[in-house]
């Protein structure tokens, strides 16, 4: 398997990975997001695993296609911004609390854990979902 990042990424380059819709998914981007921390000497990655897992899945079950996730910094203030691309339609919103329900619980985690989060349309079809944390 290659490694989930280059050694060292260039300046101006954007930390990306491209992840097939299966199951290994939200692990693989949950590692991705922890070794950027690491890169970037954020010592505590704890939510932000929670949010790319949420984000990934999310995609996972409502996308289309392959997930790309991003990590940025935010210019303004320096904080990470997690970025997952999917090529599905229609836009992510946080569902009302079902305590009964098996699922449906991912964004209002993502909107608790995070500084901000939003998504966006892409221009080529599909849709970013993104999370400052």
């Amino acid at each position: 398997m290659a490694p989930l990042l280059p050694k060292a990424v260039a300046p101006g380059e954007v930390p990306t990975i491209v992840l097939e819709p299966s199951g290994r998914a939200p692990a693989l981007a949950r590692r991705f997001v922890a070794e950027c921390f690491r890169e970037w000497g954020i010592a505590d990655d704890s939510d932000a695993r929670v949010v790319v897992s949420e984000l990934v899945t999310n995609s996972l079950l409502h996308g289309k296609g392959q997930i790309v996730v991003r990590m940025v910094r935010d210019e303004t203030d320096g904080r990470p911004v997690i970025e997952a691309w999917d090529g599905g339609d229609g836009t992510p919103e946080i569902q009302p609390e079902d305590h009964a329900a098996m699922g449906g619980r991912g964004l209002l985690m993502v909107s608790q854990l995070a500084v901000a989060w939003g998504t966006r349309p892409l221009l080529e079809g599909g849709k970013v979902t993104w999370a400052k944390c």
